[in-house]
């Protein structure tokens, strides 16, 4: 096995048991390594996800997905003026209950999301992400009981300009969105049993 490959099994096992995001688990899973070495691609780590997901939670990862499916259409269904946007392993079908659901706002004002979460009661932390070469990203984070799960998922609400939403549904190296709307959310959950 290359040592990319070898990366990305252990990165994968970082992103399922303990809900890390791909760039933090790859640069762990590296350093685990004890060497430089070139890191493996998005799509490697997601096939490795894929790949311990079967071999370890296979009985209980699709009901564990489709409640946090569940958590993010109500969001999305809560923030629709925002142009919403499912990202990240809840999208993509690799979440498990250690994952959080990412999504992306798309708002001609970042401040009128925070102001309908301060309007609706809910309690949130604010943040940024540094991002190379752009200015950086607001995410607004909050916690919201799954039933399904019976714990709280945590759900961060990243504010995008109006303008970025053209970019959003760029498909990876494999013709695969990274994203999907409200519409697309609503079909995944009514395609899963």
């Amino acid at each position: 096995m290359n040592l990319a490959l070898e990366i990305a099994a252990v990165a994968a096992r970082l992103v399922v048991e303990d809900g890390m995001e791909y760039a933090a688990a790859k640069r762990k899973a590296a350093r685990e390594h004890g060497r430089r070495a070139e890191l493996p691609s998005n799509e490697q780590v997601e096939d490795a996800v894929r790949e311990h997901i079967e071999l370890f939670c296979a009985d209980t990862q699709p009901a564990e997905l489709r409640a946090l499916r569940e958590v993010a259409l109500l969001w999305m269904q809560r923030l629709a003026e925002f142009r919403p946007h499912l990202a990240g392993a809840v999208w993509r079908g690799t979440a498990t209950r250690q994952s959080a659901v990412l999504i992306d706002l798309y708002c001609d004002d970042p401040k009128a999301a925070e102001i309908a979460l301060i309007n609706a009661g809910e309690d949130y932390d604010s943040g940024a992400i540094d991002r190379q070469g752009k200015e950086p990203l607001n995410v607004l984070t909050v916690a919201t009981l799954s039933r399904a799960l019976g714990e709280p998922v945590t759900v961060h609400l990243s504010l995008h300009d109006h303008d970025d939403q053209r970019g959003a549904l760029k498909p990876d190296a494999r013709g695969r969105s990274w994203r999907g709307d409200l519409g697309a959310v609503q079909s995944l959950l009514e395609a899963s049993p």
